[in-house]
């Protein structure tokens, strides 16, 4: 009988004991807090890690795609009809990316590279092949309308562009607009513009290419820090955030991250196409190859108007004009020529804009820019960059070309960079998930263990209270 209820009061003494480490591990978030602990030793640049690795050379193939709009009725549109485009692609390009010349400095807490990014077209992916032929606006020719306020020197220019044939719209192989072409007007242009290359193309030199030394942060002494960007061709970083002068932010299309990521922070990201910062906010829970991550993308604030993000400003050019909200004139940058970048299709911008061509279909699934990020380890599970490239063409009096055309903002092309992580490194991180997960279960368990012995021990108090009868007792009251 004594051990019997040494038994009992046993099992009451570990389900107390159960639910108050339970308890106590769920209140103090120590499981939790090791498993994060772990990750963050783990995420710093050193030599042989595996986080060294895939910064270094990333497993993850990267593509680029390209989708370009075919102007169907250019002859209307110069005799003033809005342009009717229809778009034709993608054209995809595998992106090759690694850091070369690495260079640890400062005790190991920075570390030097150049970023350079190599473009292979990829025909089994793609719409067809480079030579496909698209109708679109003739960027150089509007580059030469810059030198509109010189009258002399327009006639001339408009005069040499009727000897060559050439006009507002232009008929170029999907190659040639990418990677380049010479043109002759261009060339012409250089004795009186030397700084202007006689070679135009949307992606003309950036191919096998590379824009100067990073200096990243390895993380040794912060984890926060990993990987983030110090200093670019010896510029600090700090000055991203505030300057409106586009070679001072004109840096990696990459994005900073760090481990333990929350749904409430910002993530910061650089882009060379828009000449600025970028941020983007949480908006959804995702699941990307079984593994859980948080979805962020840039509000409609980082295309707004400037009444509605003053932080814009800079972008209206000249100071003060503005072109609407979903759009950023990058002239500054691109050599002065009137280049606007949006979303694909205008998406969040205003909708005049969408009315002005026909063919505009903005859907937020095809032409939101969005990275899924797994929490725990801030790791890139899924990405997409979505930018759209145009071109603000206008009537100038100078240029016979232009005379009856419409003001639009009229879109060349829009890009997909997007990238999914490899199947090797989804294993690992499903396997660092299970861990978590049963490591940060521990105390429910405790908990749960602690509610069963509980309840077994109030069975068993209850049938130990309850005296068994003798055999008198057991008697019937009456008998026969």
């Amino acid at each position: 009988m004594f051990l019997k209820s040494c038994c009992i009061y046993s099992t009451g003494v570990f389900s107390m004991l159960f639910l108050i480490v339970g308890i106590a591990l769920v209140l103090s978030n120590v499981f939790p807090q090791s498993v994060q602990s772990i990750v963050k030793k783990d995420v710093v640049l050193k030599n042989g890690s595996e986080a060294f690795e895939a910064w270094e050379s990333p497993p993850a193939p990267i593509y680029m795609q390209f989708y370009f709009f075919n102007l169907t009725n250019p002859l209307e549109v110069l005799d003033g009809e809005k342009p009717a485009v229809v778009e034709v692609g993608p054209y995809t390009y595998r992106e090759y990316r690694p850091m070369e010349q690495v260079n640890f400095q400062d005790n190991g807490t920075k570390v030097a590279a150049v970023n350079t990014k190599t473009y292979i077209f990829q025909q089994n992916m793609s719409r067809g092949p480079e030579s496909d032929l698209i109708r679109t606006v003739n960027i150089p020719a509007i580059v030469k309308m810059m030198f509109k306020n010189h009258s002399v020197m327009a006639n001339l220019i408009s005069s040499y562009m009727k000897f060559e044939e050439e006009g507002l719209f232009t008929t170029r192989t999907v190659g040639e607009l990418l990677w380049g072409y010479e043109d002759a007007v261009l060339k012409a242009l250089q004795i009186i513009k030397p700084e202007l290359d006689d070679v135009f193309g949307l992606f003309y030199k950036n191919n096998a290419s590379n824009d100067g030394e990073y200096m990243f942060f390895t993380g040794q002494q912060n984890y926060k820090d990993f990987a983030r960007v110090d200093t670019w061709n010896g510029e600090s970083s700090l000055s991203w955030w505030t300057s409106d002068e586009c070679n001072m932010i004109n840096g990696t299309n990459g994005a900073s991250f760090h481990p333990v990521v929350t749904k409430t922070e910002a993530l910061y990201m650089f882009s060379s196409d828009l000449c600025r910062s970028l941020y983007a906010l949480y908006e959804d829970d995702v699941t990307v190859k079984g593994i859980s991550a948080y979805r962020f993308v840039p509000p409609s604030e980082v295309f707004a108007n400037m009444t509605v993000n003053p932080a814009n400003a800079g972008f209206c050019v000249p100071a003060g004009k503005c072109l609407g909200s979903g759009v950023l004139n990058v002239s500054v940058c691109k050599q002065g020529a009137p280049i606007i970048m949006s979303s694909p299709h205008f998406y969040q911008a205003d909708e005049k804009l969408v009315k002005d061509i026909i063919g505009m279909k903005p859907k937020k699934e095809h032409h939101e820019t969005a990275i899924d990020i797994n929490p725990l380890t801030g790791i890139i599970l899924q990405a997409a960059k979505r930018l759209q490239v145009n071109v603000y063409v206008e009537k100038i009096p100078a240029f016979s070309q232009t005379e009856n055309v419409r003001t639009v903002i009229f879109p060349v092309m829009h890009l997909n960079e997007s990238v999914v992580i490899d199947d090797m490194s989804a294993k690992k991180l499903q396997a660092i998930a299970t861990v978590q997960n049963v490591v940060e279960n521990v105390p429910f368990m405790l908990i749960g263990l602690g509610i069963i012995l509980g309840g077994v021990f109030m069975l068993l108090m209850c049938r130990l209270k309850v005296p068994e009868a003798t055999a008198a007792e057991r008697q019937p009251l009456l008998s026969s």
